[in-house]
Parts: structure tokens; sequence; C-alpha cells
């Protein structure tokens, strides 16, 4: 009989990435994944530390699946519950001495040792209860080397992680201590992973990183190469139709990167480019080790390379010292960039970084009101683009039938979530690409009608 595994994932891409490698590391061990917790045999929380509150949301949670644990245990089955990711790098020893229900905690360096910490979690819970395993090693090309061939791909669209780690150390950031140094994997094992992928069926493969522009990894012959290499390769691979990545940093924006940017048609025009902050005295605050004006000159050099791109950002009000002036310089720089779509938040401490020390913390309410003046315009800008594209002729990437009938959802290269209404009619299936006028706009997504055949090179390339 099979064993039952519910993972529930908190955070980034990169930890989606994970947990479903996770899955992959325990299908040789007979585990099947359930959505329903009460179900599960082994239940894995992975977890994230970028969000305020992150730890105790994770022993929130831990308190609910020890009462399953409980109940399962009454009824003559097993429930183990297995703690990863950076909440679980950050505090393993806390979580092991104040939840006795965990049987085991890892890092997200460590996640490769799964089959390994499960047996020495059983035998920890027969004969010696503080022997319960904790695993934190930083060692990301062992990880990476001993993961399975990727089987949990079934969708259109696929994360692939090619690069891990941060040695940026901004003062607000946990990252470094909780996923290490930057490693990047090779470009060999990255274009097997990608075509395993394609074969699976993905035709949108967003490349993951902490700092994904950052990559280096050996191109084959003891040399590194970067981001925009790396996608020059991946373009040449039949059935892949588009290419993301995320997350940038601006200081590894290269001019081979802005080049591919115009060169190679499968990189989507959408970037995430975080700046955080657009006060020069509040960057440097941060350690972000680049001005305002390098950021828009950044942008400007992306927009000539590419004149359809648009932006998403990660934006930081109320860090410490951030005066109405510097607040003022973010909304000027909002102003002069325009996003697309941008995520927003107001700073919390996180222990053990430098900014959690700081003493001129910002008072909260005056951090609710930035916020909130940000969000307004943020919103603004992303309905001004979402309007803009109403008339457009966009090409749409199905992935699902919608909810009516004959109509089929797919993604523009924005990543908009576009209901066209007839394209079943039109042999439209997942995979598929095909011309989209857009005609309007819903609550959380647009409305198109089709304007070309769909296009069914997939189907030659599947077969």
């Amino acid at each position: 009989m099979a064993k039952r595994l519910h993972i529930k994932t908190y955070g980034c891409q990169m930890n989606e990435y994970d947990s479903s490698r996770m899955a992959d590391i325990l299908v040789p061990l007979g585990y099947e994944t359930t959505d329903n917790p009460k179900d599960a045999d082994l239940v894995i929380l992975n977890t994230c530390h970028i969000r305020e509150k992150a730890a105790e949301k994770v022993y929130s949670e831990i308190g609910r699946l020890r009462l399953m644990k409980d109940h399962r245990q009454q009824n003559g089955e097993e429930m183990m519950i297995a703690i990863g990711g950076c909440v679980a790098q950050a505090q393993g020893e806390e979580i092991m001495r104040r939840a006795p229900a965990v049987d085991m905690v890892f890092g997200p360096q460590s996640y490769q040792a799964l089959p390994e910490l499960i047996e020495k979690a059983k035998l920890a819970k027969n004969n010696k209860p503080s022997a319960r395993p904790v695993a934190m090693d930083f060692a990301s090309q062992d990880k990476f080397d001993r993961l399975p061939a990727q089987t949990s791909q079934n969708g259109v669209s696929a994360f692939l992680t090619i690069q891990e780690g941060c040695d940026k150390f901004c003062t607000l950031c946990v990252v470094p201590y909780t996923r290490g140094a930057e490693h990047s994997r090779p470009v060999s094992e990255i274009i097997a992973e990608a075509r395993r992928l394609v074969a699976a069926g993905a035709a949108d493969i967003t490349l993951l990183g902490q700092n994904v522009n950052a990559y280096a990894g050996d191109d084959g012959s003891g040399q590194p190469a970067r981001l925009g290499e790396l996608m020059t390769q991946l373009a040449d691979l039949d059935g892949l139709s588009r290419i993301r990545y995320t997350t940038s940093h601006p200081r590894d924006v290269d001019d081979a990167l802005i080049a591919a940017h115009g060169d190679i048609e499968k990189i989507m025009p959408y970037l995430h480019l975080p700046v955080q902050s657009g006060s020069d005295r509040i960057l440097e605050a941060m350690n972000r080790k680049h001005t305002a004006d390098d950021y828009r000159a950044i942008v400007a050099r992306l927009r000539a390379a590419r004149p359809d791109l648009a932006l998403s950002s990660d934006f930081i009000v109320g860090f410490p010292g951030e005066t109405d002036r510097d607040f003022d310089h973010t909304m000027d720089l909002v102003r002069d960039i325009t996003y697309a779509q941008a995520y927003s938040f107001k700073y919390s401490p996180r222990p053990g970084t430098p900014a959690a020390e700081l003493t001129d913390q910002v008072a909260e309410d005056v951090k609710t009101r930035r916020l909130s003046i940000l969000q307004d315009e943020l919103r603004l800008q992303q309905n001004a683009f979402n309007e803009a594209t109403v008339g457009k002729v966009l090409p749409v990437l199905f992935e699902k039938p919608g909810r009516h009938e004959g109509q089929w959802v797919g993604r523009s290269p924005y990543m908009q979530a576009v209901a066209v209404d007839g394209a079943a009619a039109a042999g439209a299936s997942a995979g598929m690409e095909a011309q989209v006028e857009i005609t309007g706009l819903h609550a959380i997504s647009l409305a198109g009608r089709l304007v070309s055949s769909v296009d069914t090179d997939r189907e030659a390339v599947a077969s």
C-alpha cells in the first residue's frame, strides 16, 4: 500500500520548486502525494523566513498537525511531521525544543537527504526521541548531484532552479544566512533538466535563483557562463516557447543580459527587477550597492533593447531611518519607471540581520500610511497597464479549459491570465499558442478572442 505525502509550501517560487523535488525524492520510497494532511503518513512544511511572523505561523501550523497526528495514532496510524525550508534553517534546534511533535528538521540545502532523515526519525521515535534528526548543511552541488530526475512536472509552466544562495548581504535580508553562498548549477545539468520538463509538457520555463542573474555556471570547459549565454542555449530547445527568470538584482544586469532581451524572442518581455527603495540614502543603508539613478539607467537600457518590456518590482517602506523625504524619492521612482505589477511591504525586522539592530525604527502607523500611498499608485499603474492591452493582439499560451463552455485560459507574455471564448472549437489544448485580441477586462483576468488559428507546432514536437 502506498504511503501518503502532504507538502505545504510557503513563500517563493524556489520553495515551490524545492517542494516538487522533495516529492520526486520520495517516490522511490513509495510515497504518493495527497492534498489532505489528515490522510498523510508524512507531512512536510516547506517554510519561508521572508515575511513577518513567519516562525509563529509555522508553530501555529505545527499545533494543528499535532492534533491530526494524535488522532491518527489513536486509530493505529502513523504520521511523521517534518519542517523544511528557511525557518527550519534559521531555527532548527529551537523548533525541536519547542515542538516535540516534529520528527525532523532540515534546511533548504539538505532535503536531498530525506530518505536518510526519515530512517533516522523512525529510529529516534522508537528508541531515543532526543536524537530526532536536524540537517543544516550548506551543500548546494551535493544536493543537485543527488536529486533524481524530475517527475512531478505536469503543467504547461515549470520552474527550474539554476542558482541558489546570496552573497549580497542586504542588511534587511535573511537569505544569505538561510540559503548560504551563491552557487550556480552547470549548464549541461540545466539543459538536461529543461529537456525533461519540455518532454513532460512544459512550454514556459521560469529560471529560478535568489539572484538568478548572478548565474555563473560551468559551461563545460571550466569557464563560467552567464545568464544571457545560458538562455541562448535554452532557446534552441524544440518545444520550449517561453523563457522567464526571477529574481534579479540590479547589480548583476550585464551587457550580455540586456542584449539577450533584444535578441532572443523566447525571453518574455516581462521582468521582475526589485529595487526596494527610491532613496539613495536608504539604498545605502540596505547595502544594495546601487543608486536610484543606476536603476533608472538599467531600465532605460533594457527598454531600448526590448521596447515592449514591462516591469515588476519589490518595495519595502518604513526601513529604519526612512524619512518622508526618502519615501517621496521612492514615489518619484515609481512614477518615473511605471510598473505592470509590483509587490510592496512594510519593513519588519528579521532576527540576526544588521537592520534588526538599528535603533531608528519607523513607527507602525507611519509605515501603514506610506504603504497605503504606495500601493494606491502601484494599483493605478497595474490597472493602466491592463487597460492598455485592450485592443492589442497578444500571443496567448493555453494552460487549461475555462469555466465556460468552449473557453480556454492561458497566459500573455506579461503573465496576465486571458480567458479566450471559442478556443476549444479551434482546437486549443494545453501548451498550444494563438494570437488573441484582448477585448476587455475581468476582475482578475483579461478577455480575448482568437484572431489566428491555434499553433500546433507542439503537437509535432510531442509526436
